[in-house]
């Protein structure tokens, strides 16, 4: 379990070198810390852990000490973190630390600090791209067992699985003492991206082909618009239960399937006008992907294939206007981007929020380890008080 004296030990030691020009104690921390992260690619145990670690070093630095602006060369020291097949930023309020003399930190310093915030943003991406490789086949499978008209309960079977992975990642970070805040950064993203793969999924052969489950004719009937609904309410209940804290506004990130499976399943569709849809049943929807709903839309469950119904050819009729449907390119692909949602990888926070959303905690509270206090060298470690290097 992550614990704050590691984060404690390295403050300490750094203070001594954050006014220096020339120091060589930033590089080997850096390096002990990448090497540690190149190995734990697909050990979420090890990547929680130093998320943790880094989160909270990276913060305690940040009231530490002020920065100028570091110069833009820097950034070619910053190539060796990057580059390791990495993503990208981070900040904790430390009442100890507001309290503490803030020293000007010269461009070793700082260029340690923007390292620091290119692993802590590597971590988080390295987290929240293997729940997406875990979710992704499942997603698949719900996407199959449809089609397939697989018995109930292996279909109810497919959605608990990706519930047990939400849950499998939300027990392994509140172990290692992952900061709430970045938990719910990650589920957001992740429900995002089941929102994205739900309504226009992907699949690559030698070129591009839509394998949609509400885009494709056989997916957009009423029974569809049950199952999915189904599955969407097992997510709902996770969210419910591990709390706004750590999964934030995640089932936010579901409205547009959720709009359209509340198209799929509303009765009598030929009587609803198209402000009632456009405003009360699917007003996150664009209109463009309304229509082709609409048009792909068939009841399977209370009318028979040949004779189904939809929304009126009038309701139709006037979102061709509103989508002016000249001949244009974009306007006749079926496949064009209009259609489609795009998954967000950035990195959605900064320094300064995770800061924010920390509470206040006293370094000075962590007792460091034993040997620390054995060992004459570590004297100026144990110094405390006010003005003291820490």
């Amino acid at each position: 379990m992550s614990k704050p004296e590691h984060q404690e030990l390295l403050v300490k030691c750094i203070s001594q070198n954050l006014e220096v020009q020339v120091t060589s104690v930033f590089a080997p921390i850096i390096q002990t810390i990448a090497s540690a992260i190149e190995v734990a690619t697909d050990n979420n145990q090890t990547s929680a852990y130093w998320l943790s670690n880094l989160a909270l070093l990276r913060c305690l630095l940040q009231r530490r000490f002020t920065s100028a602006t570091i110069p833009c060369k820097s950034m070619i020291g910053l190539a060796c973190v990057l580059s390791l097949k990495g993503y990208m930023g981070g900040r904790v309020v430390l009442s100890s630390l507001s309290r503490q003399r803030e020293v000007e930190a010269k461009y070793p310093a700082l260029l340690f600090k923007q390292q620091l915030t290119a692993l802590l943003e590597k971590m988080y991406g390295m987290i929240r791209d293997n729940l997406k490789k875990e979710i992704s086949p499942l997603l698949e499978l719900c996407i199959k067992a449809q089609r397939k008209k697989f018995p109930q309960q292996a279909l109810t079977a497919y959605w608990q699985s990706i519930v047990e992975r939400l849950s499998s990642y939300l027990i392994l970070m509140k172990a290692n003492i992952v900061p709430p805040f970045l938990v719910s950064k990650i589920y957001i993203q992740i429900f995002s991206f089941i929102n994205v793969e739900l309504f226009n999924r992907h699949k690559d052969f030698c070129i591009i082909k839509l394998c949609s489950l509400l885009l494709r004719r056989e997916c957009c009937s009423f029974s569809n618009g049950e199952y999915v609904k189904a599955g969407l309410d097992e997510l709902k209940q996770w969210c419910i239960e591990a709390t706004d804290e750590y999964v934030g506004s995640a089932w936010d990130e579901l409205r547009h399937i959720r709009e359209a499976v509340s198209f799929l399943v509303i009765r009598k569709k030929q009587e609803k006008t198209l402000e009632e849809l456009t405003r009360e049943i699917c007003p996150v929807l664009s209109i463009a992907q309304l229509y082709r709903i609409s048009t792909m839309y068939w009841d399977d469950k209370y009318v028979s294939y040949t004779h189904d119904h939809g929304v009126s050819s009038d309701v139709l009729k006037k979102m061709r206007r509103v989508m002016d449907l000249t001949v244009t390119e974009e306007s006749n692909n079926i496949f064009g981007r209009s259609f489609l949602l795009e998954d967000d990888s950035s990195i959605p926070f900064t320094v300064e929020d995770i800061s924010k959303s920390m509470q206040e905690l006293d370094v000075n509270d962590f007792e460091l380890p034993q040997l620390i206090h054995e060992n004459a060298g570590f004297s100026f470690l144990l110094t405390r008080g006010e003005g003291s290097p820490l």
